[in-house]
């Protein structure tokens, strides 16, 4: 579950689309499917066994009636501290600590932690 949010909470974040539609552009959705890679692999490194498979959750969400907007898409609009730390950024830290690159990982992580300032940063 990690991944999967860890991949779609934050494009749909930074992009302002609900779930469904961040699947469905296919830039984002490639966007996506990376950031799923990057989790899975930093898992493999540390032998932990995924229950269920990100992308089949992915597709099940994205098929799903209305219009889910992600819990950082709803921070975000709200101008809340967003739980990208806890996601993201625990992929980042773990892919450091056992040498395994978490690029887009920590892009997202930068972005919206840049996100989170401009709402305290004075103009």
């Amino acid at each position: 579950m990690l991944i999967f949010n860890a991949a779609t909470n934050p494009v749909g974040a930074l992009t302002l689309l609900h779930h469904g539609a961040a699947t469905r552009l296919a830039l984002t959705g490639k966007l996506i499917n990376d950031l799923i890679a990057e989790g899975e692999a930093v898992a493999k490194a540390l032998e932990i066994e995924l229950h269920g498979d990100p992308r089949a959750l992915v597709q099940k969400g994205a098929n799903a009636p209305g219009k889910h907007r992600a819990s950082m898409l709803q921070d975000v609009l709200a101008k809340r501290q967003t739980e990208v730390d806890f996601m993201n950024g625990a992929i980042v830290k773990s892919g450091e600590q056992i040498g395994v690159p978490t690029p887009l990982n920590k892009a997202v992580l930068e972005l919206i932690k840049g996100l989170e300032h401009s709402w305290t940063e004075p103009d």
